[in-house]
């Protein structure tokens, strides 16, 4: 399976998205606001990157006014908070075969670049 998760309204998605040429090769895109994430899907990105935490993202607009920079949070309360906030899912998530490449960091990016050019 070749699969990204991204925010189409999201700049630095739509930047990685030609940057690897995620639709030249035939990716399957997913726009996490207009298409939510099931469980199934995220139990799934859990499975390959191996936390809930790993796919959280503490930079959403939403993280320090919901107070959760103040608290402690379990693995559930991760996935509860992915679910219900699209905006928790750090961006973009790829999976291509059985790698996951999570977050827009330049290496990530790159390794996603050289794994669809493989």
């Amino acid at each position: 399976m070749k699969k990204i998760y991204h925010l189409s309204s999201c700049s630095t998605c739509q930047r990685i998205l030609g940057e690897v040429g995620a639709v030249e090769k035939g990716v399957k895109l997913q726009d996490i606001k207009s298409e939510p994430i099931m469980p199934a899907q995220l139990d799934e990105m859990k499975a390959l990157s191996g936390t809930y935490e790993s796919l959280f993202s503490r930079r959403s607009m939403k993280y320090r006014p919901m107070g959760l920079h103040e608290k402690t949070l379990t693995e559930n309360d991760y996935r509860d908070l992915i679910l219900q906030e699209y905006t928790f899912l750090k961006r973009p998530v790829a999976i291509i075969g059985k790698k996951i490449f999570v977050g827009n960091d330049k290496k990530t990016v790159e390794a996603l670049k050289n794994e669809l050019a493989g």
